[in-house]
């Protein structure tokens, strides 16, 4: 996920939770670039047999995002290079975060369980090595970018239809994609099995 000349911006939608989101406006002109890096999460990370135990895993890392951030929705961020010390960011550099209701330095490593901590860190050592300065000390984290693709998914059959007769659950909202290609590609999957419905 790539939002050139963009901004990181609210996106939560409980009461003491936060979450972030990036996005552009058209020009693409203001001064910072986002990119969201995602880890895998997977239902055995949950610790739960419940339907939900998804929601509620993406509940608990914004409930450590908010309170990161010291309440009253600001977010907590970290300069890359601290958070790959693992050492609370004191000041900022270079780059001045762009979320409009205002941040608190902090150590991001405290936000998340050590295997997406372990895997945001190896992520953007690869990311550094494709693009140079992906991993650039300066760099600022924004926590946290909870809601990438649903934590529930809604089971489908060989026709892609779900338990609804009529219904196909399609894309990141249902759980069957994890961003905007695999969505798209997904899209394409139901339309052409929709397809073959009608031809039959």
């Amino acid at each position: 996920c790539m939002c050139p000349g963009g901004v990181v911006v609210p996106a939560a939608s409980e009461d003491g939770l936060l979450a972030v989101n990036g996005m552009s406006y058209y020009k693409r002109n203001k001064e910072n670039a986002n990119s969201a890096v995602l880890v895998n999460v997977y239902p055995e990370d949950f610790r739960g047999d419940d339907v939900l135990a998804g929601v509620e895993f993406q509940r608990r890392l914004e409930k450590k995002a908010f309170e990161l951030g010291g309440g009253k929705y600001k977010a907590p961020v970290q300069l890359v290079g601290d958070f790959l010390k693992n050492k609370k960011s004191e000041k900022l550099g270079n780059v001045i975060p762009s979320y409009s209701i205002g941040y608190k330095l902090s150590n991001l490593n405290d936000c998340f369980p050590k295997f997406i901590a372990e895997s945001l860190k190896e992520g953007i050592r690869e990311m550094d090595k494709k693009i140079r300065g992906f991993a650039g000390f300066d760099s600022v984290i924004t926590a946290v970018e909870s809601r990438s693709s649903s934590p529930v998914r809604i089971l489908r059959d060989e026709k892609m239809f779900s338990s609804i007769k009529g219904l196909i659950p399609c894309g990141e909202g249902a759980g069957h994609a994890g961003g905007i290609i695999s969505a798209a590609v997904d899209g394409i999957k139901c339309a052409e099995a929709l397809n073959n419905i009608i031809k039959e």
